[in-house]
């Protein structure tokens, strides 16, 4: 199974996000980050992931007569290429869509249900902007939003921080407007 099919299901597109940051978790602490999924299925999703490259056992302990895993995310695994991205069809792109909103959508759901849980005093947001931008603006967009999120993304756990769940999310609203002064295609 490639990156894309092992991070195109709502679980473990779960389990990755909640890995991130060189963060290491047995599958018990997996199993309470996503409480609606029952404990052989946040395993059978580890065992995805970990056959197919994306985690790894960087330590086993006994506990209680039982071998407890300890997995990392192998960061380079957990990405889908622009290479992978070209050849999608519009139906893989409506999948990958669907897989990312439904585990956006648990992951808050969850946050919600915390007793702590503040939106407010949390700063969580969720605005969207209807933005016209040519080609070029747009390139400056995502390249403005890749420098300020890159160097984040290697931060790890530590006193102080809170792991947070971004999703930037940009697609055309409509066609493009014809350049001044060109033809309007015929119907």
């Amino acid at each position: 199974m490639d990156s894309l099919d092992l991070l195109a299901h709502p679980i473990r597109l779960r389990i990755v996000l909640t890995m991130g940051g060189a963060r290491t978790l047995t599958t018990s602490q997996l199993c309470t980050r996503i409480p609606e999924a029952s404990k052989a299925t946040v395993y059978r999703h580890i065992d995805l992931l970990t056959s197919g490259g994306l985690l790894e056992v960087v330590e086993e302990r006994r506990v209680r007569g039982a071998v407890e895993r300890h997995y990392r995310l192998r960061q380079d695994r957990a990405t889908i290429s622009p290479e992978t991205v070209s050849t999608l069809t519009p139906e893989d792109h409506r999948r990958a869509f669907t897989t990312a909103m439904t585990a956006l959508l648990a992951e808050f759901t969850a946050y919600l249900a915390r007793d702590e849980a503040d939106p407010v005093a949390d700063r969580v947001g969720y605005r969207q902007h209807a933005l016209w931008l040519s080609p070029a603006e747009l390139e400056e967009l995502i390249g403005g939003l890749r420098a300020a999120i890159a160097p984040k993304l290697a931060n790890e756990p530590g006193p102080g921080r809170t792991q947070y769940l971004l999703s930037p999310i940009h697609f055309p609203m409509e066609a493009p407007s014809p350049e001044p002064g060109a033809q309007a295609p015929r119907a």
